[in-house]
């Protein structure tokens, strides 16, 4: 009888266990985006090889986010001729349309305040890519040994794509490490109270 219960305290011990609450990975970092015709796209290359055309509409936004598909996008109104408006064609130039979202402050790096949103028409070279566009409008930008883009117009100062280990709820409302916890010492208590049973019976035979 006891082992019997011992078995279904140590199986209520997992169940509970798996009920606590799991970590995911998020990280802060510089998205890399692309606007086309009405909403935004994550860029599938770096600003760093991407060559857009004249009158084309690309953002940035900084902000704590796990993967690709559940970024934040950059915010407020979008538009070429409105960022461009004041800044004429060239036959030798491009314009780029950059809309640089500094983020919110629950993303901000710790001491940090996001700088205001704001548009940039970037006149640049026909061959340039993203990134150069984006050096003549918003410097200082700063990178990583490994070319990844950390900063935009000095914002943040410091940091780069770090990882942030964030807890994410159980299954079950009222399900978590305490209960698990409890049912792991019970399962333990009533084998104990098993080896306990089977030395005095072995006593008395």
């Amino acid at each position: 009888m006891i082992r019997r219960a011992a078995v279904a305290l140590a199986a209520l011990f997992l169940t509970f266990s798996a009920g606590a609450p799991a970590h995911a990975t998020s990280y802060r970092y510089w998205s890399f985006w692309t606007y086309d015709a009405s909403h935004w796209t994550y860029a599938t290359q770096g600003p760093s090889t991407i060559r857009p055309t004249d009158g084309e509409v690309q953002g940035f936004r900084f902000a704590v986010s796990e993967d690709s598909t559940e970024a934040a996008r950059p915010r407020g109104p979008v538009s070429f001729g409105a960022i461009c408006a004041r800044t004429p064609a060239r036959e030798d130039r491009k314009r780029v349309a950059l809309v640089i979202d500094f983020g919110t402050e629950p993303d901000a790096p710790a001491g940090e305040t996001p700088p205001t949103r704001r548009t940039a028409c970037a006149l640049a070279p026909s061959d340039a890519t993203t990134a150069e566009a984006l050096a003549a409008v918003a410097k200082p930008l700063r990178y990583d040994t490994n070319a990844l883009l950390c900063a935009i117009a000095g914002y943040p100062e410091r940091g780069c794509g770090e990882p942030l280990t964030t807890a994410t709820p159980a299954s079950e409302k009222g399900t978590g490490p305490s209960v698990g916890l409890w049912a792991g010492a019970a399962a333990v208590a009533v084998l104990g109270a098993a080896a306990v049973w089977q030395t005095r019976r072995r006593r008395h035979v």
